[in-house]
């Protein structure tokens, strides 16, 4: 059996400036409903810098990463990006562009995506993968520069997405071992949250959600159906009941979302999840690795605690992680 991975560093990077939700450009345009939801997503700010770029969040995070873990670039074996819902340029390679930039030049390179929030999962997957198949490789540097596409940042009836970067080294052992993981989606909901942007100034691009009634009932339905299924697959596929899960930590969608997923999995989502959603609003792909990151910075996990990790996207996608903290555990591969 290949050697087992962990999460030998996280880090995240987070502008300085802050942007109150009360003061998001284009708010005061919405219609009496739209504004109502916004109040009522949990989310008081955003971290929001019009100068830094999706690449510059992701290396900022990238680079942080790699001194946490005292690490010099050469050292990386792969560097996977995960992709930009919306890319500065076409026909471009932001991923060996990252890879200059840090100075790994001999990563292998390449991006993931198109899966939304839930863009994480492929790229741990392929980083298992890469560690199990080269025994010669011995780190994985993921990482991800969330900043949503529209100037008004907010997606109705969702959320309220600000601008963050979250990079990870995966490596064969380290202190959060990663003993599963597991994703499945539905390809009828592809286009549900879209962009129109061709031809189309940058001021006025907007998210627009094709079914909002499929999207609040049906997906719903879906999403709670899939989320139990997926919970109790991997609870079982590694013997284990929820009292052997110390935190759940969820995708920071909004306060709604985090009760939705309580009651459909009978759990407790971590308050760490409020504090960042409040702080932070939605970072996309980011999302859990900045609540695993705050969650291990206040001691929240100790050795020999698992935790499991949910994300969802309206793609619609939906995956799991499951983690221990220390070094003594088994893995299962898929």
């Amino acid at each position: 059996m290949p050697s087992a991975t962990a999460f030998t560093t996280v880090a995240c990077y987070q502008p300085d400036r802050v942007l109150p939700v009360a003061d998001l450009p284009g708010l005061a345009r919405l219609g009496e409903a739209e504004r109502e939801t916004v109040t009522q997503l949990g989310i008081d700010e955003v971290r929001a810098d019009d100068s830094l770029s999706a690449f510059d969040l992701a290396a900022g995070a990238a680079s942080r990463a790699l001194a946490e873990s005292g690490l010099a670039a050469d050292r990386i074996g792969a560097l996977i990006l995960i992709d930009s819902r919306a890319p500065e340029t076409l026909m471009t390679s932001s991923a060996t562009r990252l890879q200059a930039h840090l100075g790994a030049e001999r990563a292998v390179t390449f991006s993931v995506g198109g899966l939304g929030c839930v863009s994480l999962t492929p790229a741990l997957l392929a980083a298992r993968g890469l560690l199990a198949a080269d025994q010669d490789l011995e780190h994985v540097l993921v990482a991800h520069g969330s900043k949503p596409p529209t100037p008004l940042r907010y997606r109705h009836p969702v959320t309220v997405s600000g601008d963050g970067g979250a990079a990870a080294v995966i490596s064969r052992s380290g202190p959060v071992r990663i003993l599963d993981i597991v994703q499945e989606t539905n390809g009828r909901y592809w286009d549900l949250f879209h962009v129109d942007f061709r031809d189309l100034p940058t001021a006025r691009w907007r998210e627009e959600c094709r079914d909002l009634p499929g999207y609040s009932f049906q997906l719903a339905m879906e999403t709670r159906n899939r989320l139990r299924g997926l919970y109790q697959g991997l609870l079982e596929r590694n013997g284990l009941t929820p009292a052997d899960i110390s935190r759940h930590l969820s995708h920071n969608l909004s306060e709604g979302a985090f009760r939705f997923t309580e009651e459909a999995l009978d759990i407790k989502i971590s308050p760490t999840c409020s504090d960042n959603l409040r702080r932070y609003g939605h970072l996309g792909p980011n999302d859990v690795l900045l609540n695993l990151h705050t969650e291990l910075e206040r001691g929240g996990l100790h050795d020999g605690q698992r935790a499991v990790l949910l994300s969802a996207s309206p793609v619609a996608a939906w995956s799991l992680l499951l983690v221990e903290i220390g070094d003594g555990a088994a893995t299962h591969y898929l």
